[in-house]
C-alpha cells in the first residue's frame, strides 16, 4: 500500500459548529436543508393493495454495511411505516433510534425500495457530488450534532425538520470528488484489515470450541483406548467411561422466594449467568419477583424455552439469587462434581439437536424443554479426578486462546477508531486531499 504525505490547507476559518471546528477558509458552512430536500417523495396511500414491496426498516440498516436485509410485502400487508422513496445519490439517515447511526448511501439498485418513515431520505439539489454528502452525513461532524438535537434518553428522536437545520461543510466539487475517491478507497483498506482480523477471531474461537469439546467427550490421553458408547450419536468414549442418563446425576432445584427480595439474574450468552443490575440499569423486571426460583452457587440455569439454543450456565455468583420461573436450576445429585463441565458439553451440536427433538413446541424460540425429557439424555462420564483435570485443562486453554482474541479485538476497535477518525478529518478539511492522493 502507497502511503501518501498528509498536508494542511493554506488557511483555515472558524466555521462556528463546536462539531466541526475549523475548516480550510475557501470552504463553505451550510445548514443541510440549502442543499438537499427532504422526505421528497412517498408511496401513495391509494397504492394497490396487490402491489409488491421491497421494504428496508431501521434494524436492517448499519453503519459499518449500510442496507443488510430486506423484507419482500404486498403493500396491503405492509407495516404502515412503509412508505419513503428514494432515488439513485440520496442518503437514508435513521430519525428514531439515532445511536443506532442507521445510515446508508443510495445507488441505482437501492433506489427500488420503500423505506420506513424511521427514516429521512436526503436528496441532493444544487450539491456537487452525492456520496460526498453521504460520507458527511456519516462523519462524527454530523452524528454529533444529531445527537446534539435528538430527544428522548431510551428512544431518541430527531424530526425531518430539526435534521434539515443541521450543518454540512461545502468543499468545491474537485475537491468532493477527490476526498470522496480517497476515503473509498482507504476505507476500503481498513474495512479489509478489519474483516480478516474478525475471521482470525472466528477462527480462533472455533479452533477452542474444538479443544473444548474433544476434551470433554474424550478425554486429555489421545492414546487411550476407545469403546463404543452403545449410543449412535455418542459414539465412541474412553473405555473406563461410563454412560449415564442426566436423572442420576441433576436434581431439580424448585425453591421459591417468598419475598423477592434476592437479586435478580440474567443469562448472557457472552458473560453467563450475572446479576442483572450490573448489566442492565434500566431492563424491564417484573412488578414482582415473589415465587421466582431461587438459585446457589454451583447450580445449572437453563432456559426452558430455548431449548434450540443449548444455553446451560453454571452459577459462579457467591450468591443466592432469582431467576424466571421459566428457567430450570439444577442441582449436583451425582457422578459429576463440578457442573460445568456439563455446561460446555451442551454446547455440543450433538447435545443441542437431542434438546430441540425432545422439546415440545413448533415455533423455533418457543419450543420447551422439561426436564423428565432432559434427564432421559446420556452423557459421557469420566472419572471425578480426571473431571477435574479436563476442566482444568480446558480453562488455561480457554484463556490462552482468549487472550489472543482479545488482542485481536482491540486491534480491531483500533481500526474502526482509525477509520472513524481519518474520515472525519478528511470530511472537514483537517487533512488536504490532494489529485496524487485521490488516485494513489
Amino acid at each position: 500500500m502507497v502511503v501518501a504525505r498528509v498536508s494542511e490547507y493554506d488557511s483555515y476559518i472558524e466555521s462556528g459548529i463546536t462539531q466541526i471546528g475549523l475548516i480550510p477558509s475557501h470552504w463553505c458552512v451550510k445548514k443541510l436543508k440549502f442543499c438537499a430536500s427532504i422526505n421528497s417523495q412517498s408511496l401513495p396511500e391509494n397504492t394497490g393493495a396487490s402491489y409488491r414491496i421491497k421494504y428496508v426498516d431501521i434494524g436492517s440498516v448499519s453503519f459499518e454495511n449500510g442496507i443488510e436485509k430486506i423484507e419482500e410485502f404486498l403493500f396491503g400487508d405492509s407495516p404502515s411505516r412503509a412508505r419513503r422513496l428514494a432515488e439513485p445519490g440520496d442518503t437514508v439517515v435513521s430519525t428514531v433510534r439515532t445511536y443506532l447511526k442507521a445510515i446508508a448511501f443510495i445507488n441505482e439498485k437501492l433506489s427500488r425500495y420503500v423505506y420506513s418513515t424511521g427514516f429521512a431520505v436526503v436528496s441532493p439539489k444544487a450539491f456537487g457530488n452525492p456520496a460526498y454528502l453521504t460520507n458527511f452525513i456519516k462523519s462524527n461532524a454530523f452524528t454529533d450534532q444529531v445527537d446534539t438535537v435528538a430527544k428522548g434518553m431510551s428512544y431518541p428522536a430527531i424530526n425531518s425538520n430539526e435534521l434539515s437545520n443541521l450543518y454540512i461543510v461545502e468543499p468545491t466539487e474537485i475537491e468532493q470528488t477527490q476526498i470522496t475517491n480517497f476515503l473509498a478507497r482507504k476505507t476500503a483498506q481498513i474495512d479489509e484489515a478489519i474483516a480478516i482480523k474478525e475471521r482470525q477471531v472466528a477462527l480462533l474461537n472455533e479452533r477452542k470450541q474444538t479443544i473444548i469439546q474433544k476434551a470433554i467427550t474424550q478425554g486429555l490421553d489421545p492414546d487411550v483406548p476407545m469403546r463404543d458408547s452403545g449410543i449412535d450419536w455418542i459414539g465412541e468414549i474412553p473405555e473406563h467411561w461410563d454412560t449415564i442418563r442426566l436423572k442420576y446425576i441433576l436434581e431439580e432445584r424448585n425453591e421459591r422466594s417468598k419475598t423477592g427480595e434476592e437479586p435478580l439474574l440474567m443469562v448472557s450468552q457472552i458473560y453467563g449467568l450475572v446479576v442483572r443490575s450490573e448489566y442492565h440499569d434500566k431492563a424491564e423486571v417484573a412488578v414482582s419477583s415473589v415465587g421466582n426460583k431461587i438459585v446457589y452457587k454451583n447450580d445449572l440455569v437453563f432456559n426452558k424455552l430455548k431449548a434450540h439454543l443449548g444455553v446451560f450456565f453454571k452459577s459462579s455468583i457467591n450468591f443466592k439469587g432469582l431467576v424466571s420461573p421459566d428457567y430450570a436450576v439444577y442441582k449436583p445429585k451425582a457422578y459429576v462434581e463440578n457442573l460445568k463441565l456439563l455446561e460446555l458439553l451442551f454446547r455440543n451440536p450433538k447435545y443441542i439437536q437431542q434438546f430441540v427433538v425432545r422439546a415440545t413446541g413448533i415455533v423455533e424460540g418457543l419450543i420447551r424443554l422439561y426436564s423428565d425429557e432432559l434427564f432421559d439424555i446420556p452423557v459421557p462420564v469420566a472419572p471425578v479426578e480426571e473431571q477435574r483435570e479436563i476442566l482444568n485443562f480446558v480453562s488455561n486453554e480457554s484463556k490462552r486462546i482468549d487472550e489472543v482474541v482479545d488482542i485481536q479485538r482491540s486491534q480491531i476497535a483500533l481500526l474502526k477508531e482509525y477509520k472513524t477518525t481519518l474520515i472525519n478529518s478528511v470530511i472537514t478539511g483537517k487533512f488536504r486531499i490532494t489529485p496524487e492522493m485521490a488516485e494513489l
